[in-house]
Parts: C-alpha cells; structure tokens; sequence
C-alpha cells in the first residue's frame, strides 16, 4: 500500500492487508483500545433492484487525494482517534469486487465507531471518485449524472 490514504487499481491491496496493517501500527503506538473496518463491496443489483454486472470508477486524482488527505487530518485530529487508513478503488469491478476500504483506531469503541461513519459518509461525499454502473441488460450510466438529472426535477 501506498500510505495511509490511497487511490489504488483492484487487486493492489486486500482488506486482509488492510486490517493487518492498521493491527499492527495501532499495537505499536500502544494507545488504541479500538479498531474498526469498513469494506464498500460491489452490490449485485442497483437501488431500483435492477441486476447488475459491474461498476467503474475514475478518480479525479490530483483533487481527490489531497480531499481523503484532509479528511484523514480532520478524523486525527478528534479526542481518542489514533490512527486512520482510507484506501479506494478506481477499475472495473464485478459483484462482490472490494471497493472501498475506511480503517480507524482510536482509544475507545465509541468514537472509533462513531468516526468510521463519518468518515464513510464524507469519502463517498467529498471525494471526486466517479461511479459508472453497467447493468445486465447492456446499458451503463454515471451515477452522478442520473443523480443530477433527479435532483433537476425535484427543483
């Protein structure tokens, strides 16, 4: 892996690795108490329950790096929160394909736990990551585009 935040091609790291790398810089420091995961997985269907093949993902890398940069800065700096990995794919992914990895150690369950959210939630919300979904019946969309296009009609 290449740091504590990264922008990786599938297959560069496993949330084995994940784990095992937060584990073991966390027993080093001797302060956290607490280690939390979470694994964004390739869903087989759309939130419409249509099938789905795959998704792709493209990264604005020159932004979205310095953006998981500061977000890991932020979740350090809160009372109890040790240490933080943020790690995302950008390929094509099939179902069940890992996606997204947010690792944090911090002193305490609760605000391990309660940082893992928020930091999930502003990964996926301000970071330029793309998703493209490809359905099996051969048509592919961006999401944000479809997104755009139902927040246009609720205007």
């Amino acid at each position: 892996m290449k740091g504590e935040v990264a922008i990786l091609r599938k297959g560069e790291t496993s949330a084995l690795q994940v784990l095992e790398n937060l584990l073991e810089k966390a027993k080093r420091e001797g302060e956290a108490g607490a280690v939390a995961v979470f694994i964004g997985l390739v869903r087989g269907f759309t939130s419409k329950g249509e099938p789905v093949e795959g998704l792709s993902y493209e990264a604005y890398e020159e932004v979205a790096i310095p953006a998981l940069q500061r977000i890991r800065s932020e979740a350090l700096s809160k009372p109890g929160i040790v240490e933080v990995f943020i790690y995302h794919v950008v390929d094509d992914l099939k179902v069940g394909d890992e996606i997204v990895y947010v690792a944090v150690a911090g002193k305490h369950r609760k605000e391990t736990f309660q940082t893992l959210t928020e930091l999930v939630e502003k990964v996926k919300f301000e970071v330029p990551i793309f998703k493209k979904e490809k359905l099996k019946n051969g048509r592919a969309y961006w999401v944000s585009e479809v997104e755009a296009e139902k927040g246009k009609e609720k205007v």
